[in-house]
């Protein structure tokens, strides 16, 4: 049970509410992180428009955006975001055999070099915060600077998510 209420579309403000609309009207689901940051309407706003913008709106590859969203997950031991960010990784054409391999990308031969370099992008950002200078080097190899900030971004994005959902204990729909 989560430790905060999930407030219904009718308990957040005016401006959520449209926003929700608008999602529920494009066939989405309004999810119970987003309604719980719905308390603090302004930062729900905001979170809600970093969220879209990272996975809409992105220049960088959506599986290697996805990998790196699911070993966030994975690392942080957030159950929801795993499993919602693995039906958006399968939409995106991440292979089932990846997905499995996550948890031990380093032993797999599931991954081709530029999927091992975000991975060990991610895994040094999600524990360390720092970046080796290796590991950024390699992956300037292959991502554009903007690339690399939406990389950088969507990593502490969803480490954030994955806080909030396990500090507050949300519950998956």
């Amino acid at each position: 049970m989560a430790r905060v209420s999930i407030p219904t579309k009718e308990q957040v403000s005016e401006e959520l509410r449209a926003r929700f609309d608008k999602i529920e009207a494009r066939g989405g689901r309004v999810l119970n992180i987003f309604k719980v940051m719905a308390h603090c309407p302004d930062v729900g706003r905001d979170f809600l428009k970093l969220g879209n913008s990272i996975l809409m709106k992105g220049r960088l590859d959506a599986r290697l955006r996805e990998l790196a969203i699911l070993r966030v997950g994975h690392l942080a031991k957030a159950h929801y975001e795993w499993t919602q960010h693995v039906t958006v990784a399968r939409a995106v054409g991440v292979p089932e055999a990846q997905i499995h391999a996550l948890p031990t990308w380093r032993e797999s031969d599931q991954f081709n070099d530029h999927e091992r370099a975000v991975l060990q992008y991610t895994d040094e950002m999600a524990d360390n915060i720092r970046v080796s200078d290796a590991t950024f080097q390699n992956v300037k190899t292959f991502l554009s600077e903007e690339q690399i900030v939406e990389l950088t971004t969507a990593i502490g994005y969803y480490g954030m998510v994955s806080r909030i959902l396990e500090a507050l204990q949300i519950e998956l729909e």
